[in-house]
């Protein structure tokens, strides 16, 4: 069996295609991290600059982030992984990314999506590192209160995957 998985290539909620996101979705311009970063919104902005440290400082070498599909995004780039992403080979292969949408700010993380032993333990831990109710989809973490975005806890979930188990993965159950 052939499964067809890709990252923000379909809109998770909507199933719609990303093209459709663009319609539907707030989106923050830029076509560089720094640029990106500095078209947040005011009132987001410095959740949106923490998360973004925060995620950066605690993905094992070999990721980096860059501007994937449009967005924020914490990529293993072609230097180390050159055949790219399926989906579209010229992206590097995503594992995480972050935007700030209409109604909340975002974190996608492929790593939940693939392994049904991260989502259990992401589901456990989030309720002794926040007052929020848990609010996800498939691979989408919204955060409706900035200053309730449970930062340690992201950062061990950054650590929880290395470059290397992420190629593995992402061969092993999306590429076939």
């Amino acid at each position: 069996m052939r499964v067809e998985w890709c990252f923000i290539s379909v809109v998770p909620e909507t199933k719609l295609p990303v093209q459709a996101l663009s319609k539907i979705a707030m989106q923050t311009p830029g076509t560089t991290v720094a640029e990106l970063l500095n078209n947040v919104p005011e009132d987001r902005l410095e959740a949106f600059t923490k998360l973004h440290e925060v995620i950066a400082g605690n993905l094992p070498d070999g990721f980096e982030a860059a501007i994937s599909y449009g967005g924020l995004g914490y990529v293993v780039p072609h230097s180390v992984y050159p055949s790219g992403y399926h989906c579209k080979p010229s992206e590097p292969l995503p594992f995480a990314g972050i935007a700030s949408q209409k109604h909340s700010i975002n974190l996608y993380h492929m790593g939940i999506y693939a392994l049904p032993e991260l989502l259990d333990w992401f589901v456990t831990e989030y309720p002794k590192h926040s007052q929020q109710k848990l609010d996800m989809g498939k691979s989408c973490i919204r955060f409706k209160k900035p200053d309730e975005i449970p930062y340690e806890l992201i950062g061990e979930l950054m650590r929880k995957i290395s470059v290397e188990e992420w190629i593995t993965i992402y061969e092993e159950k999306m590429k076939k």
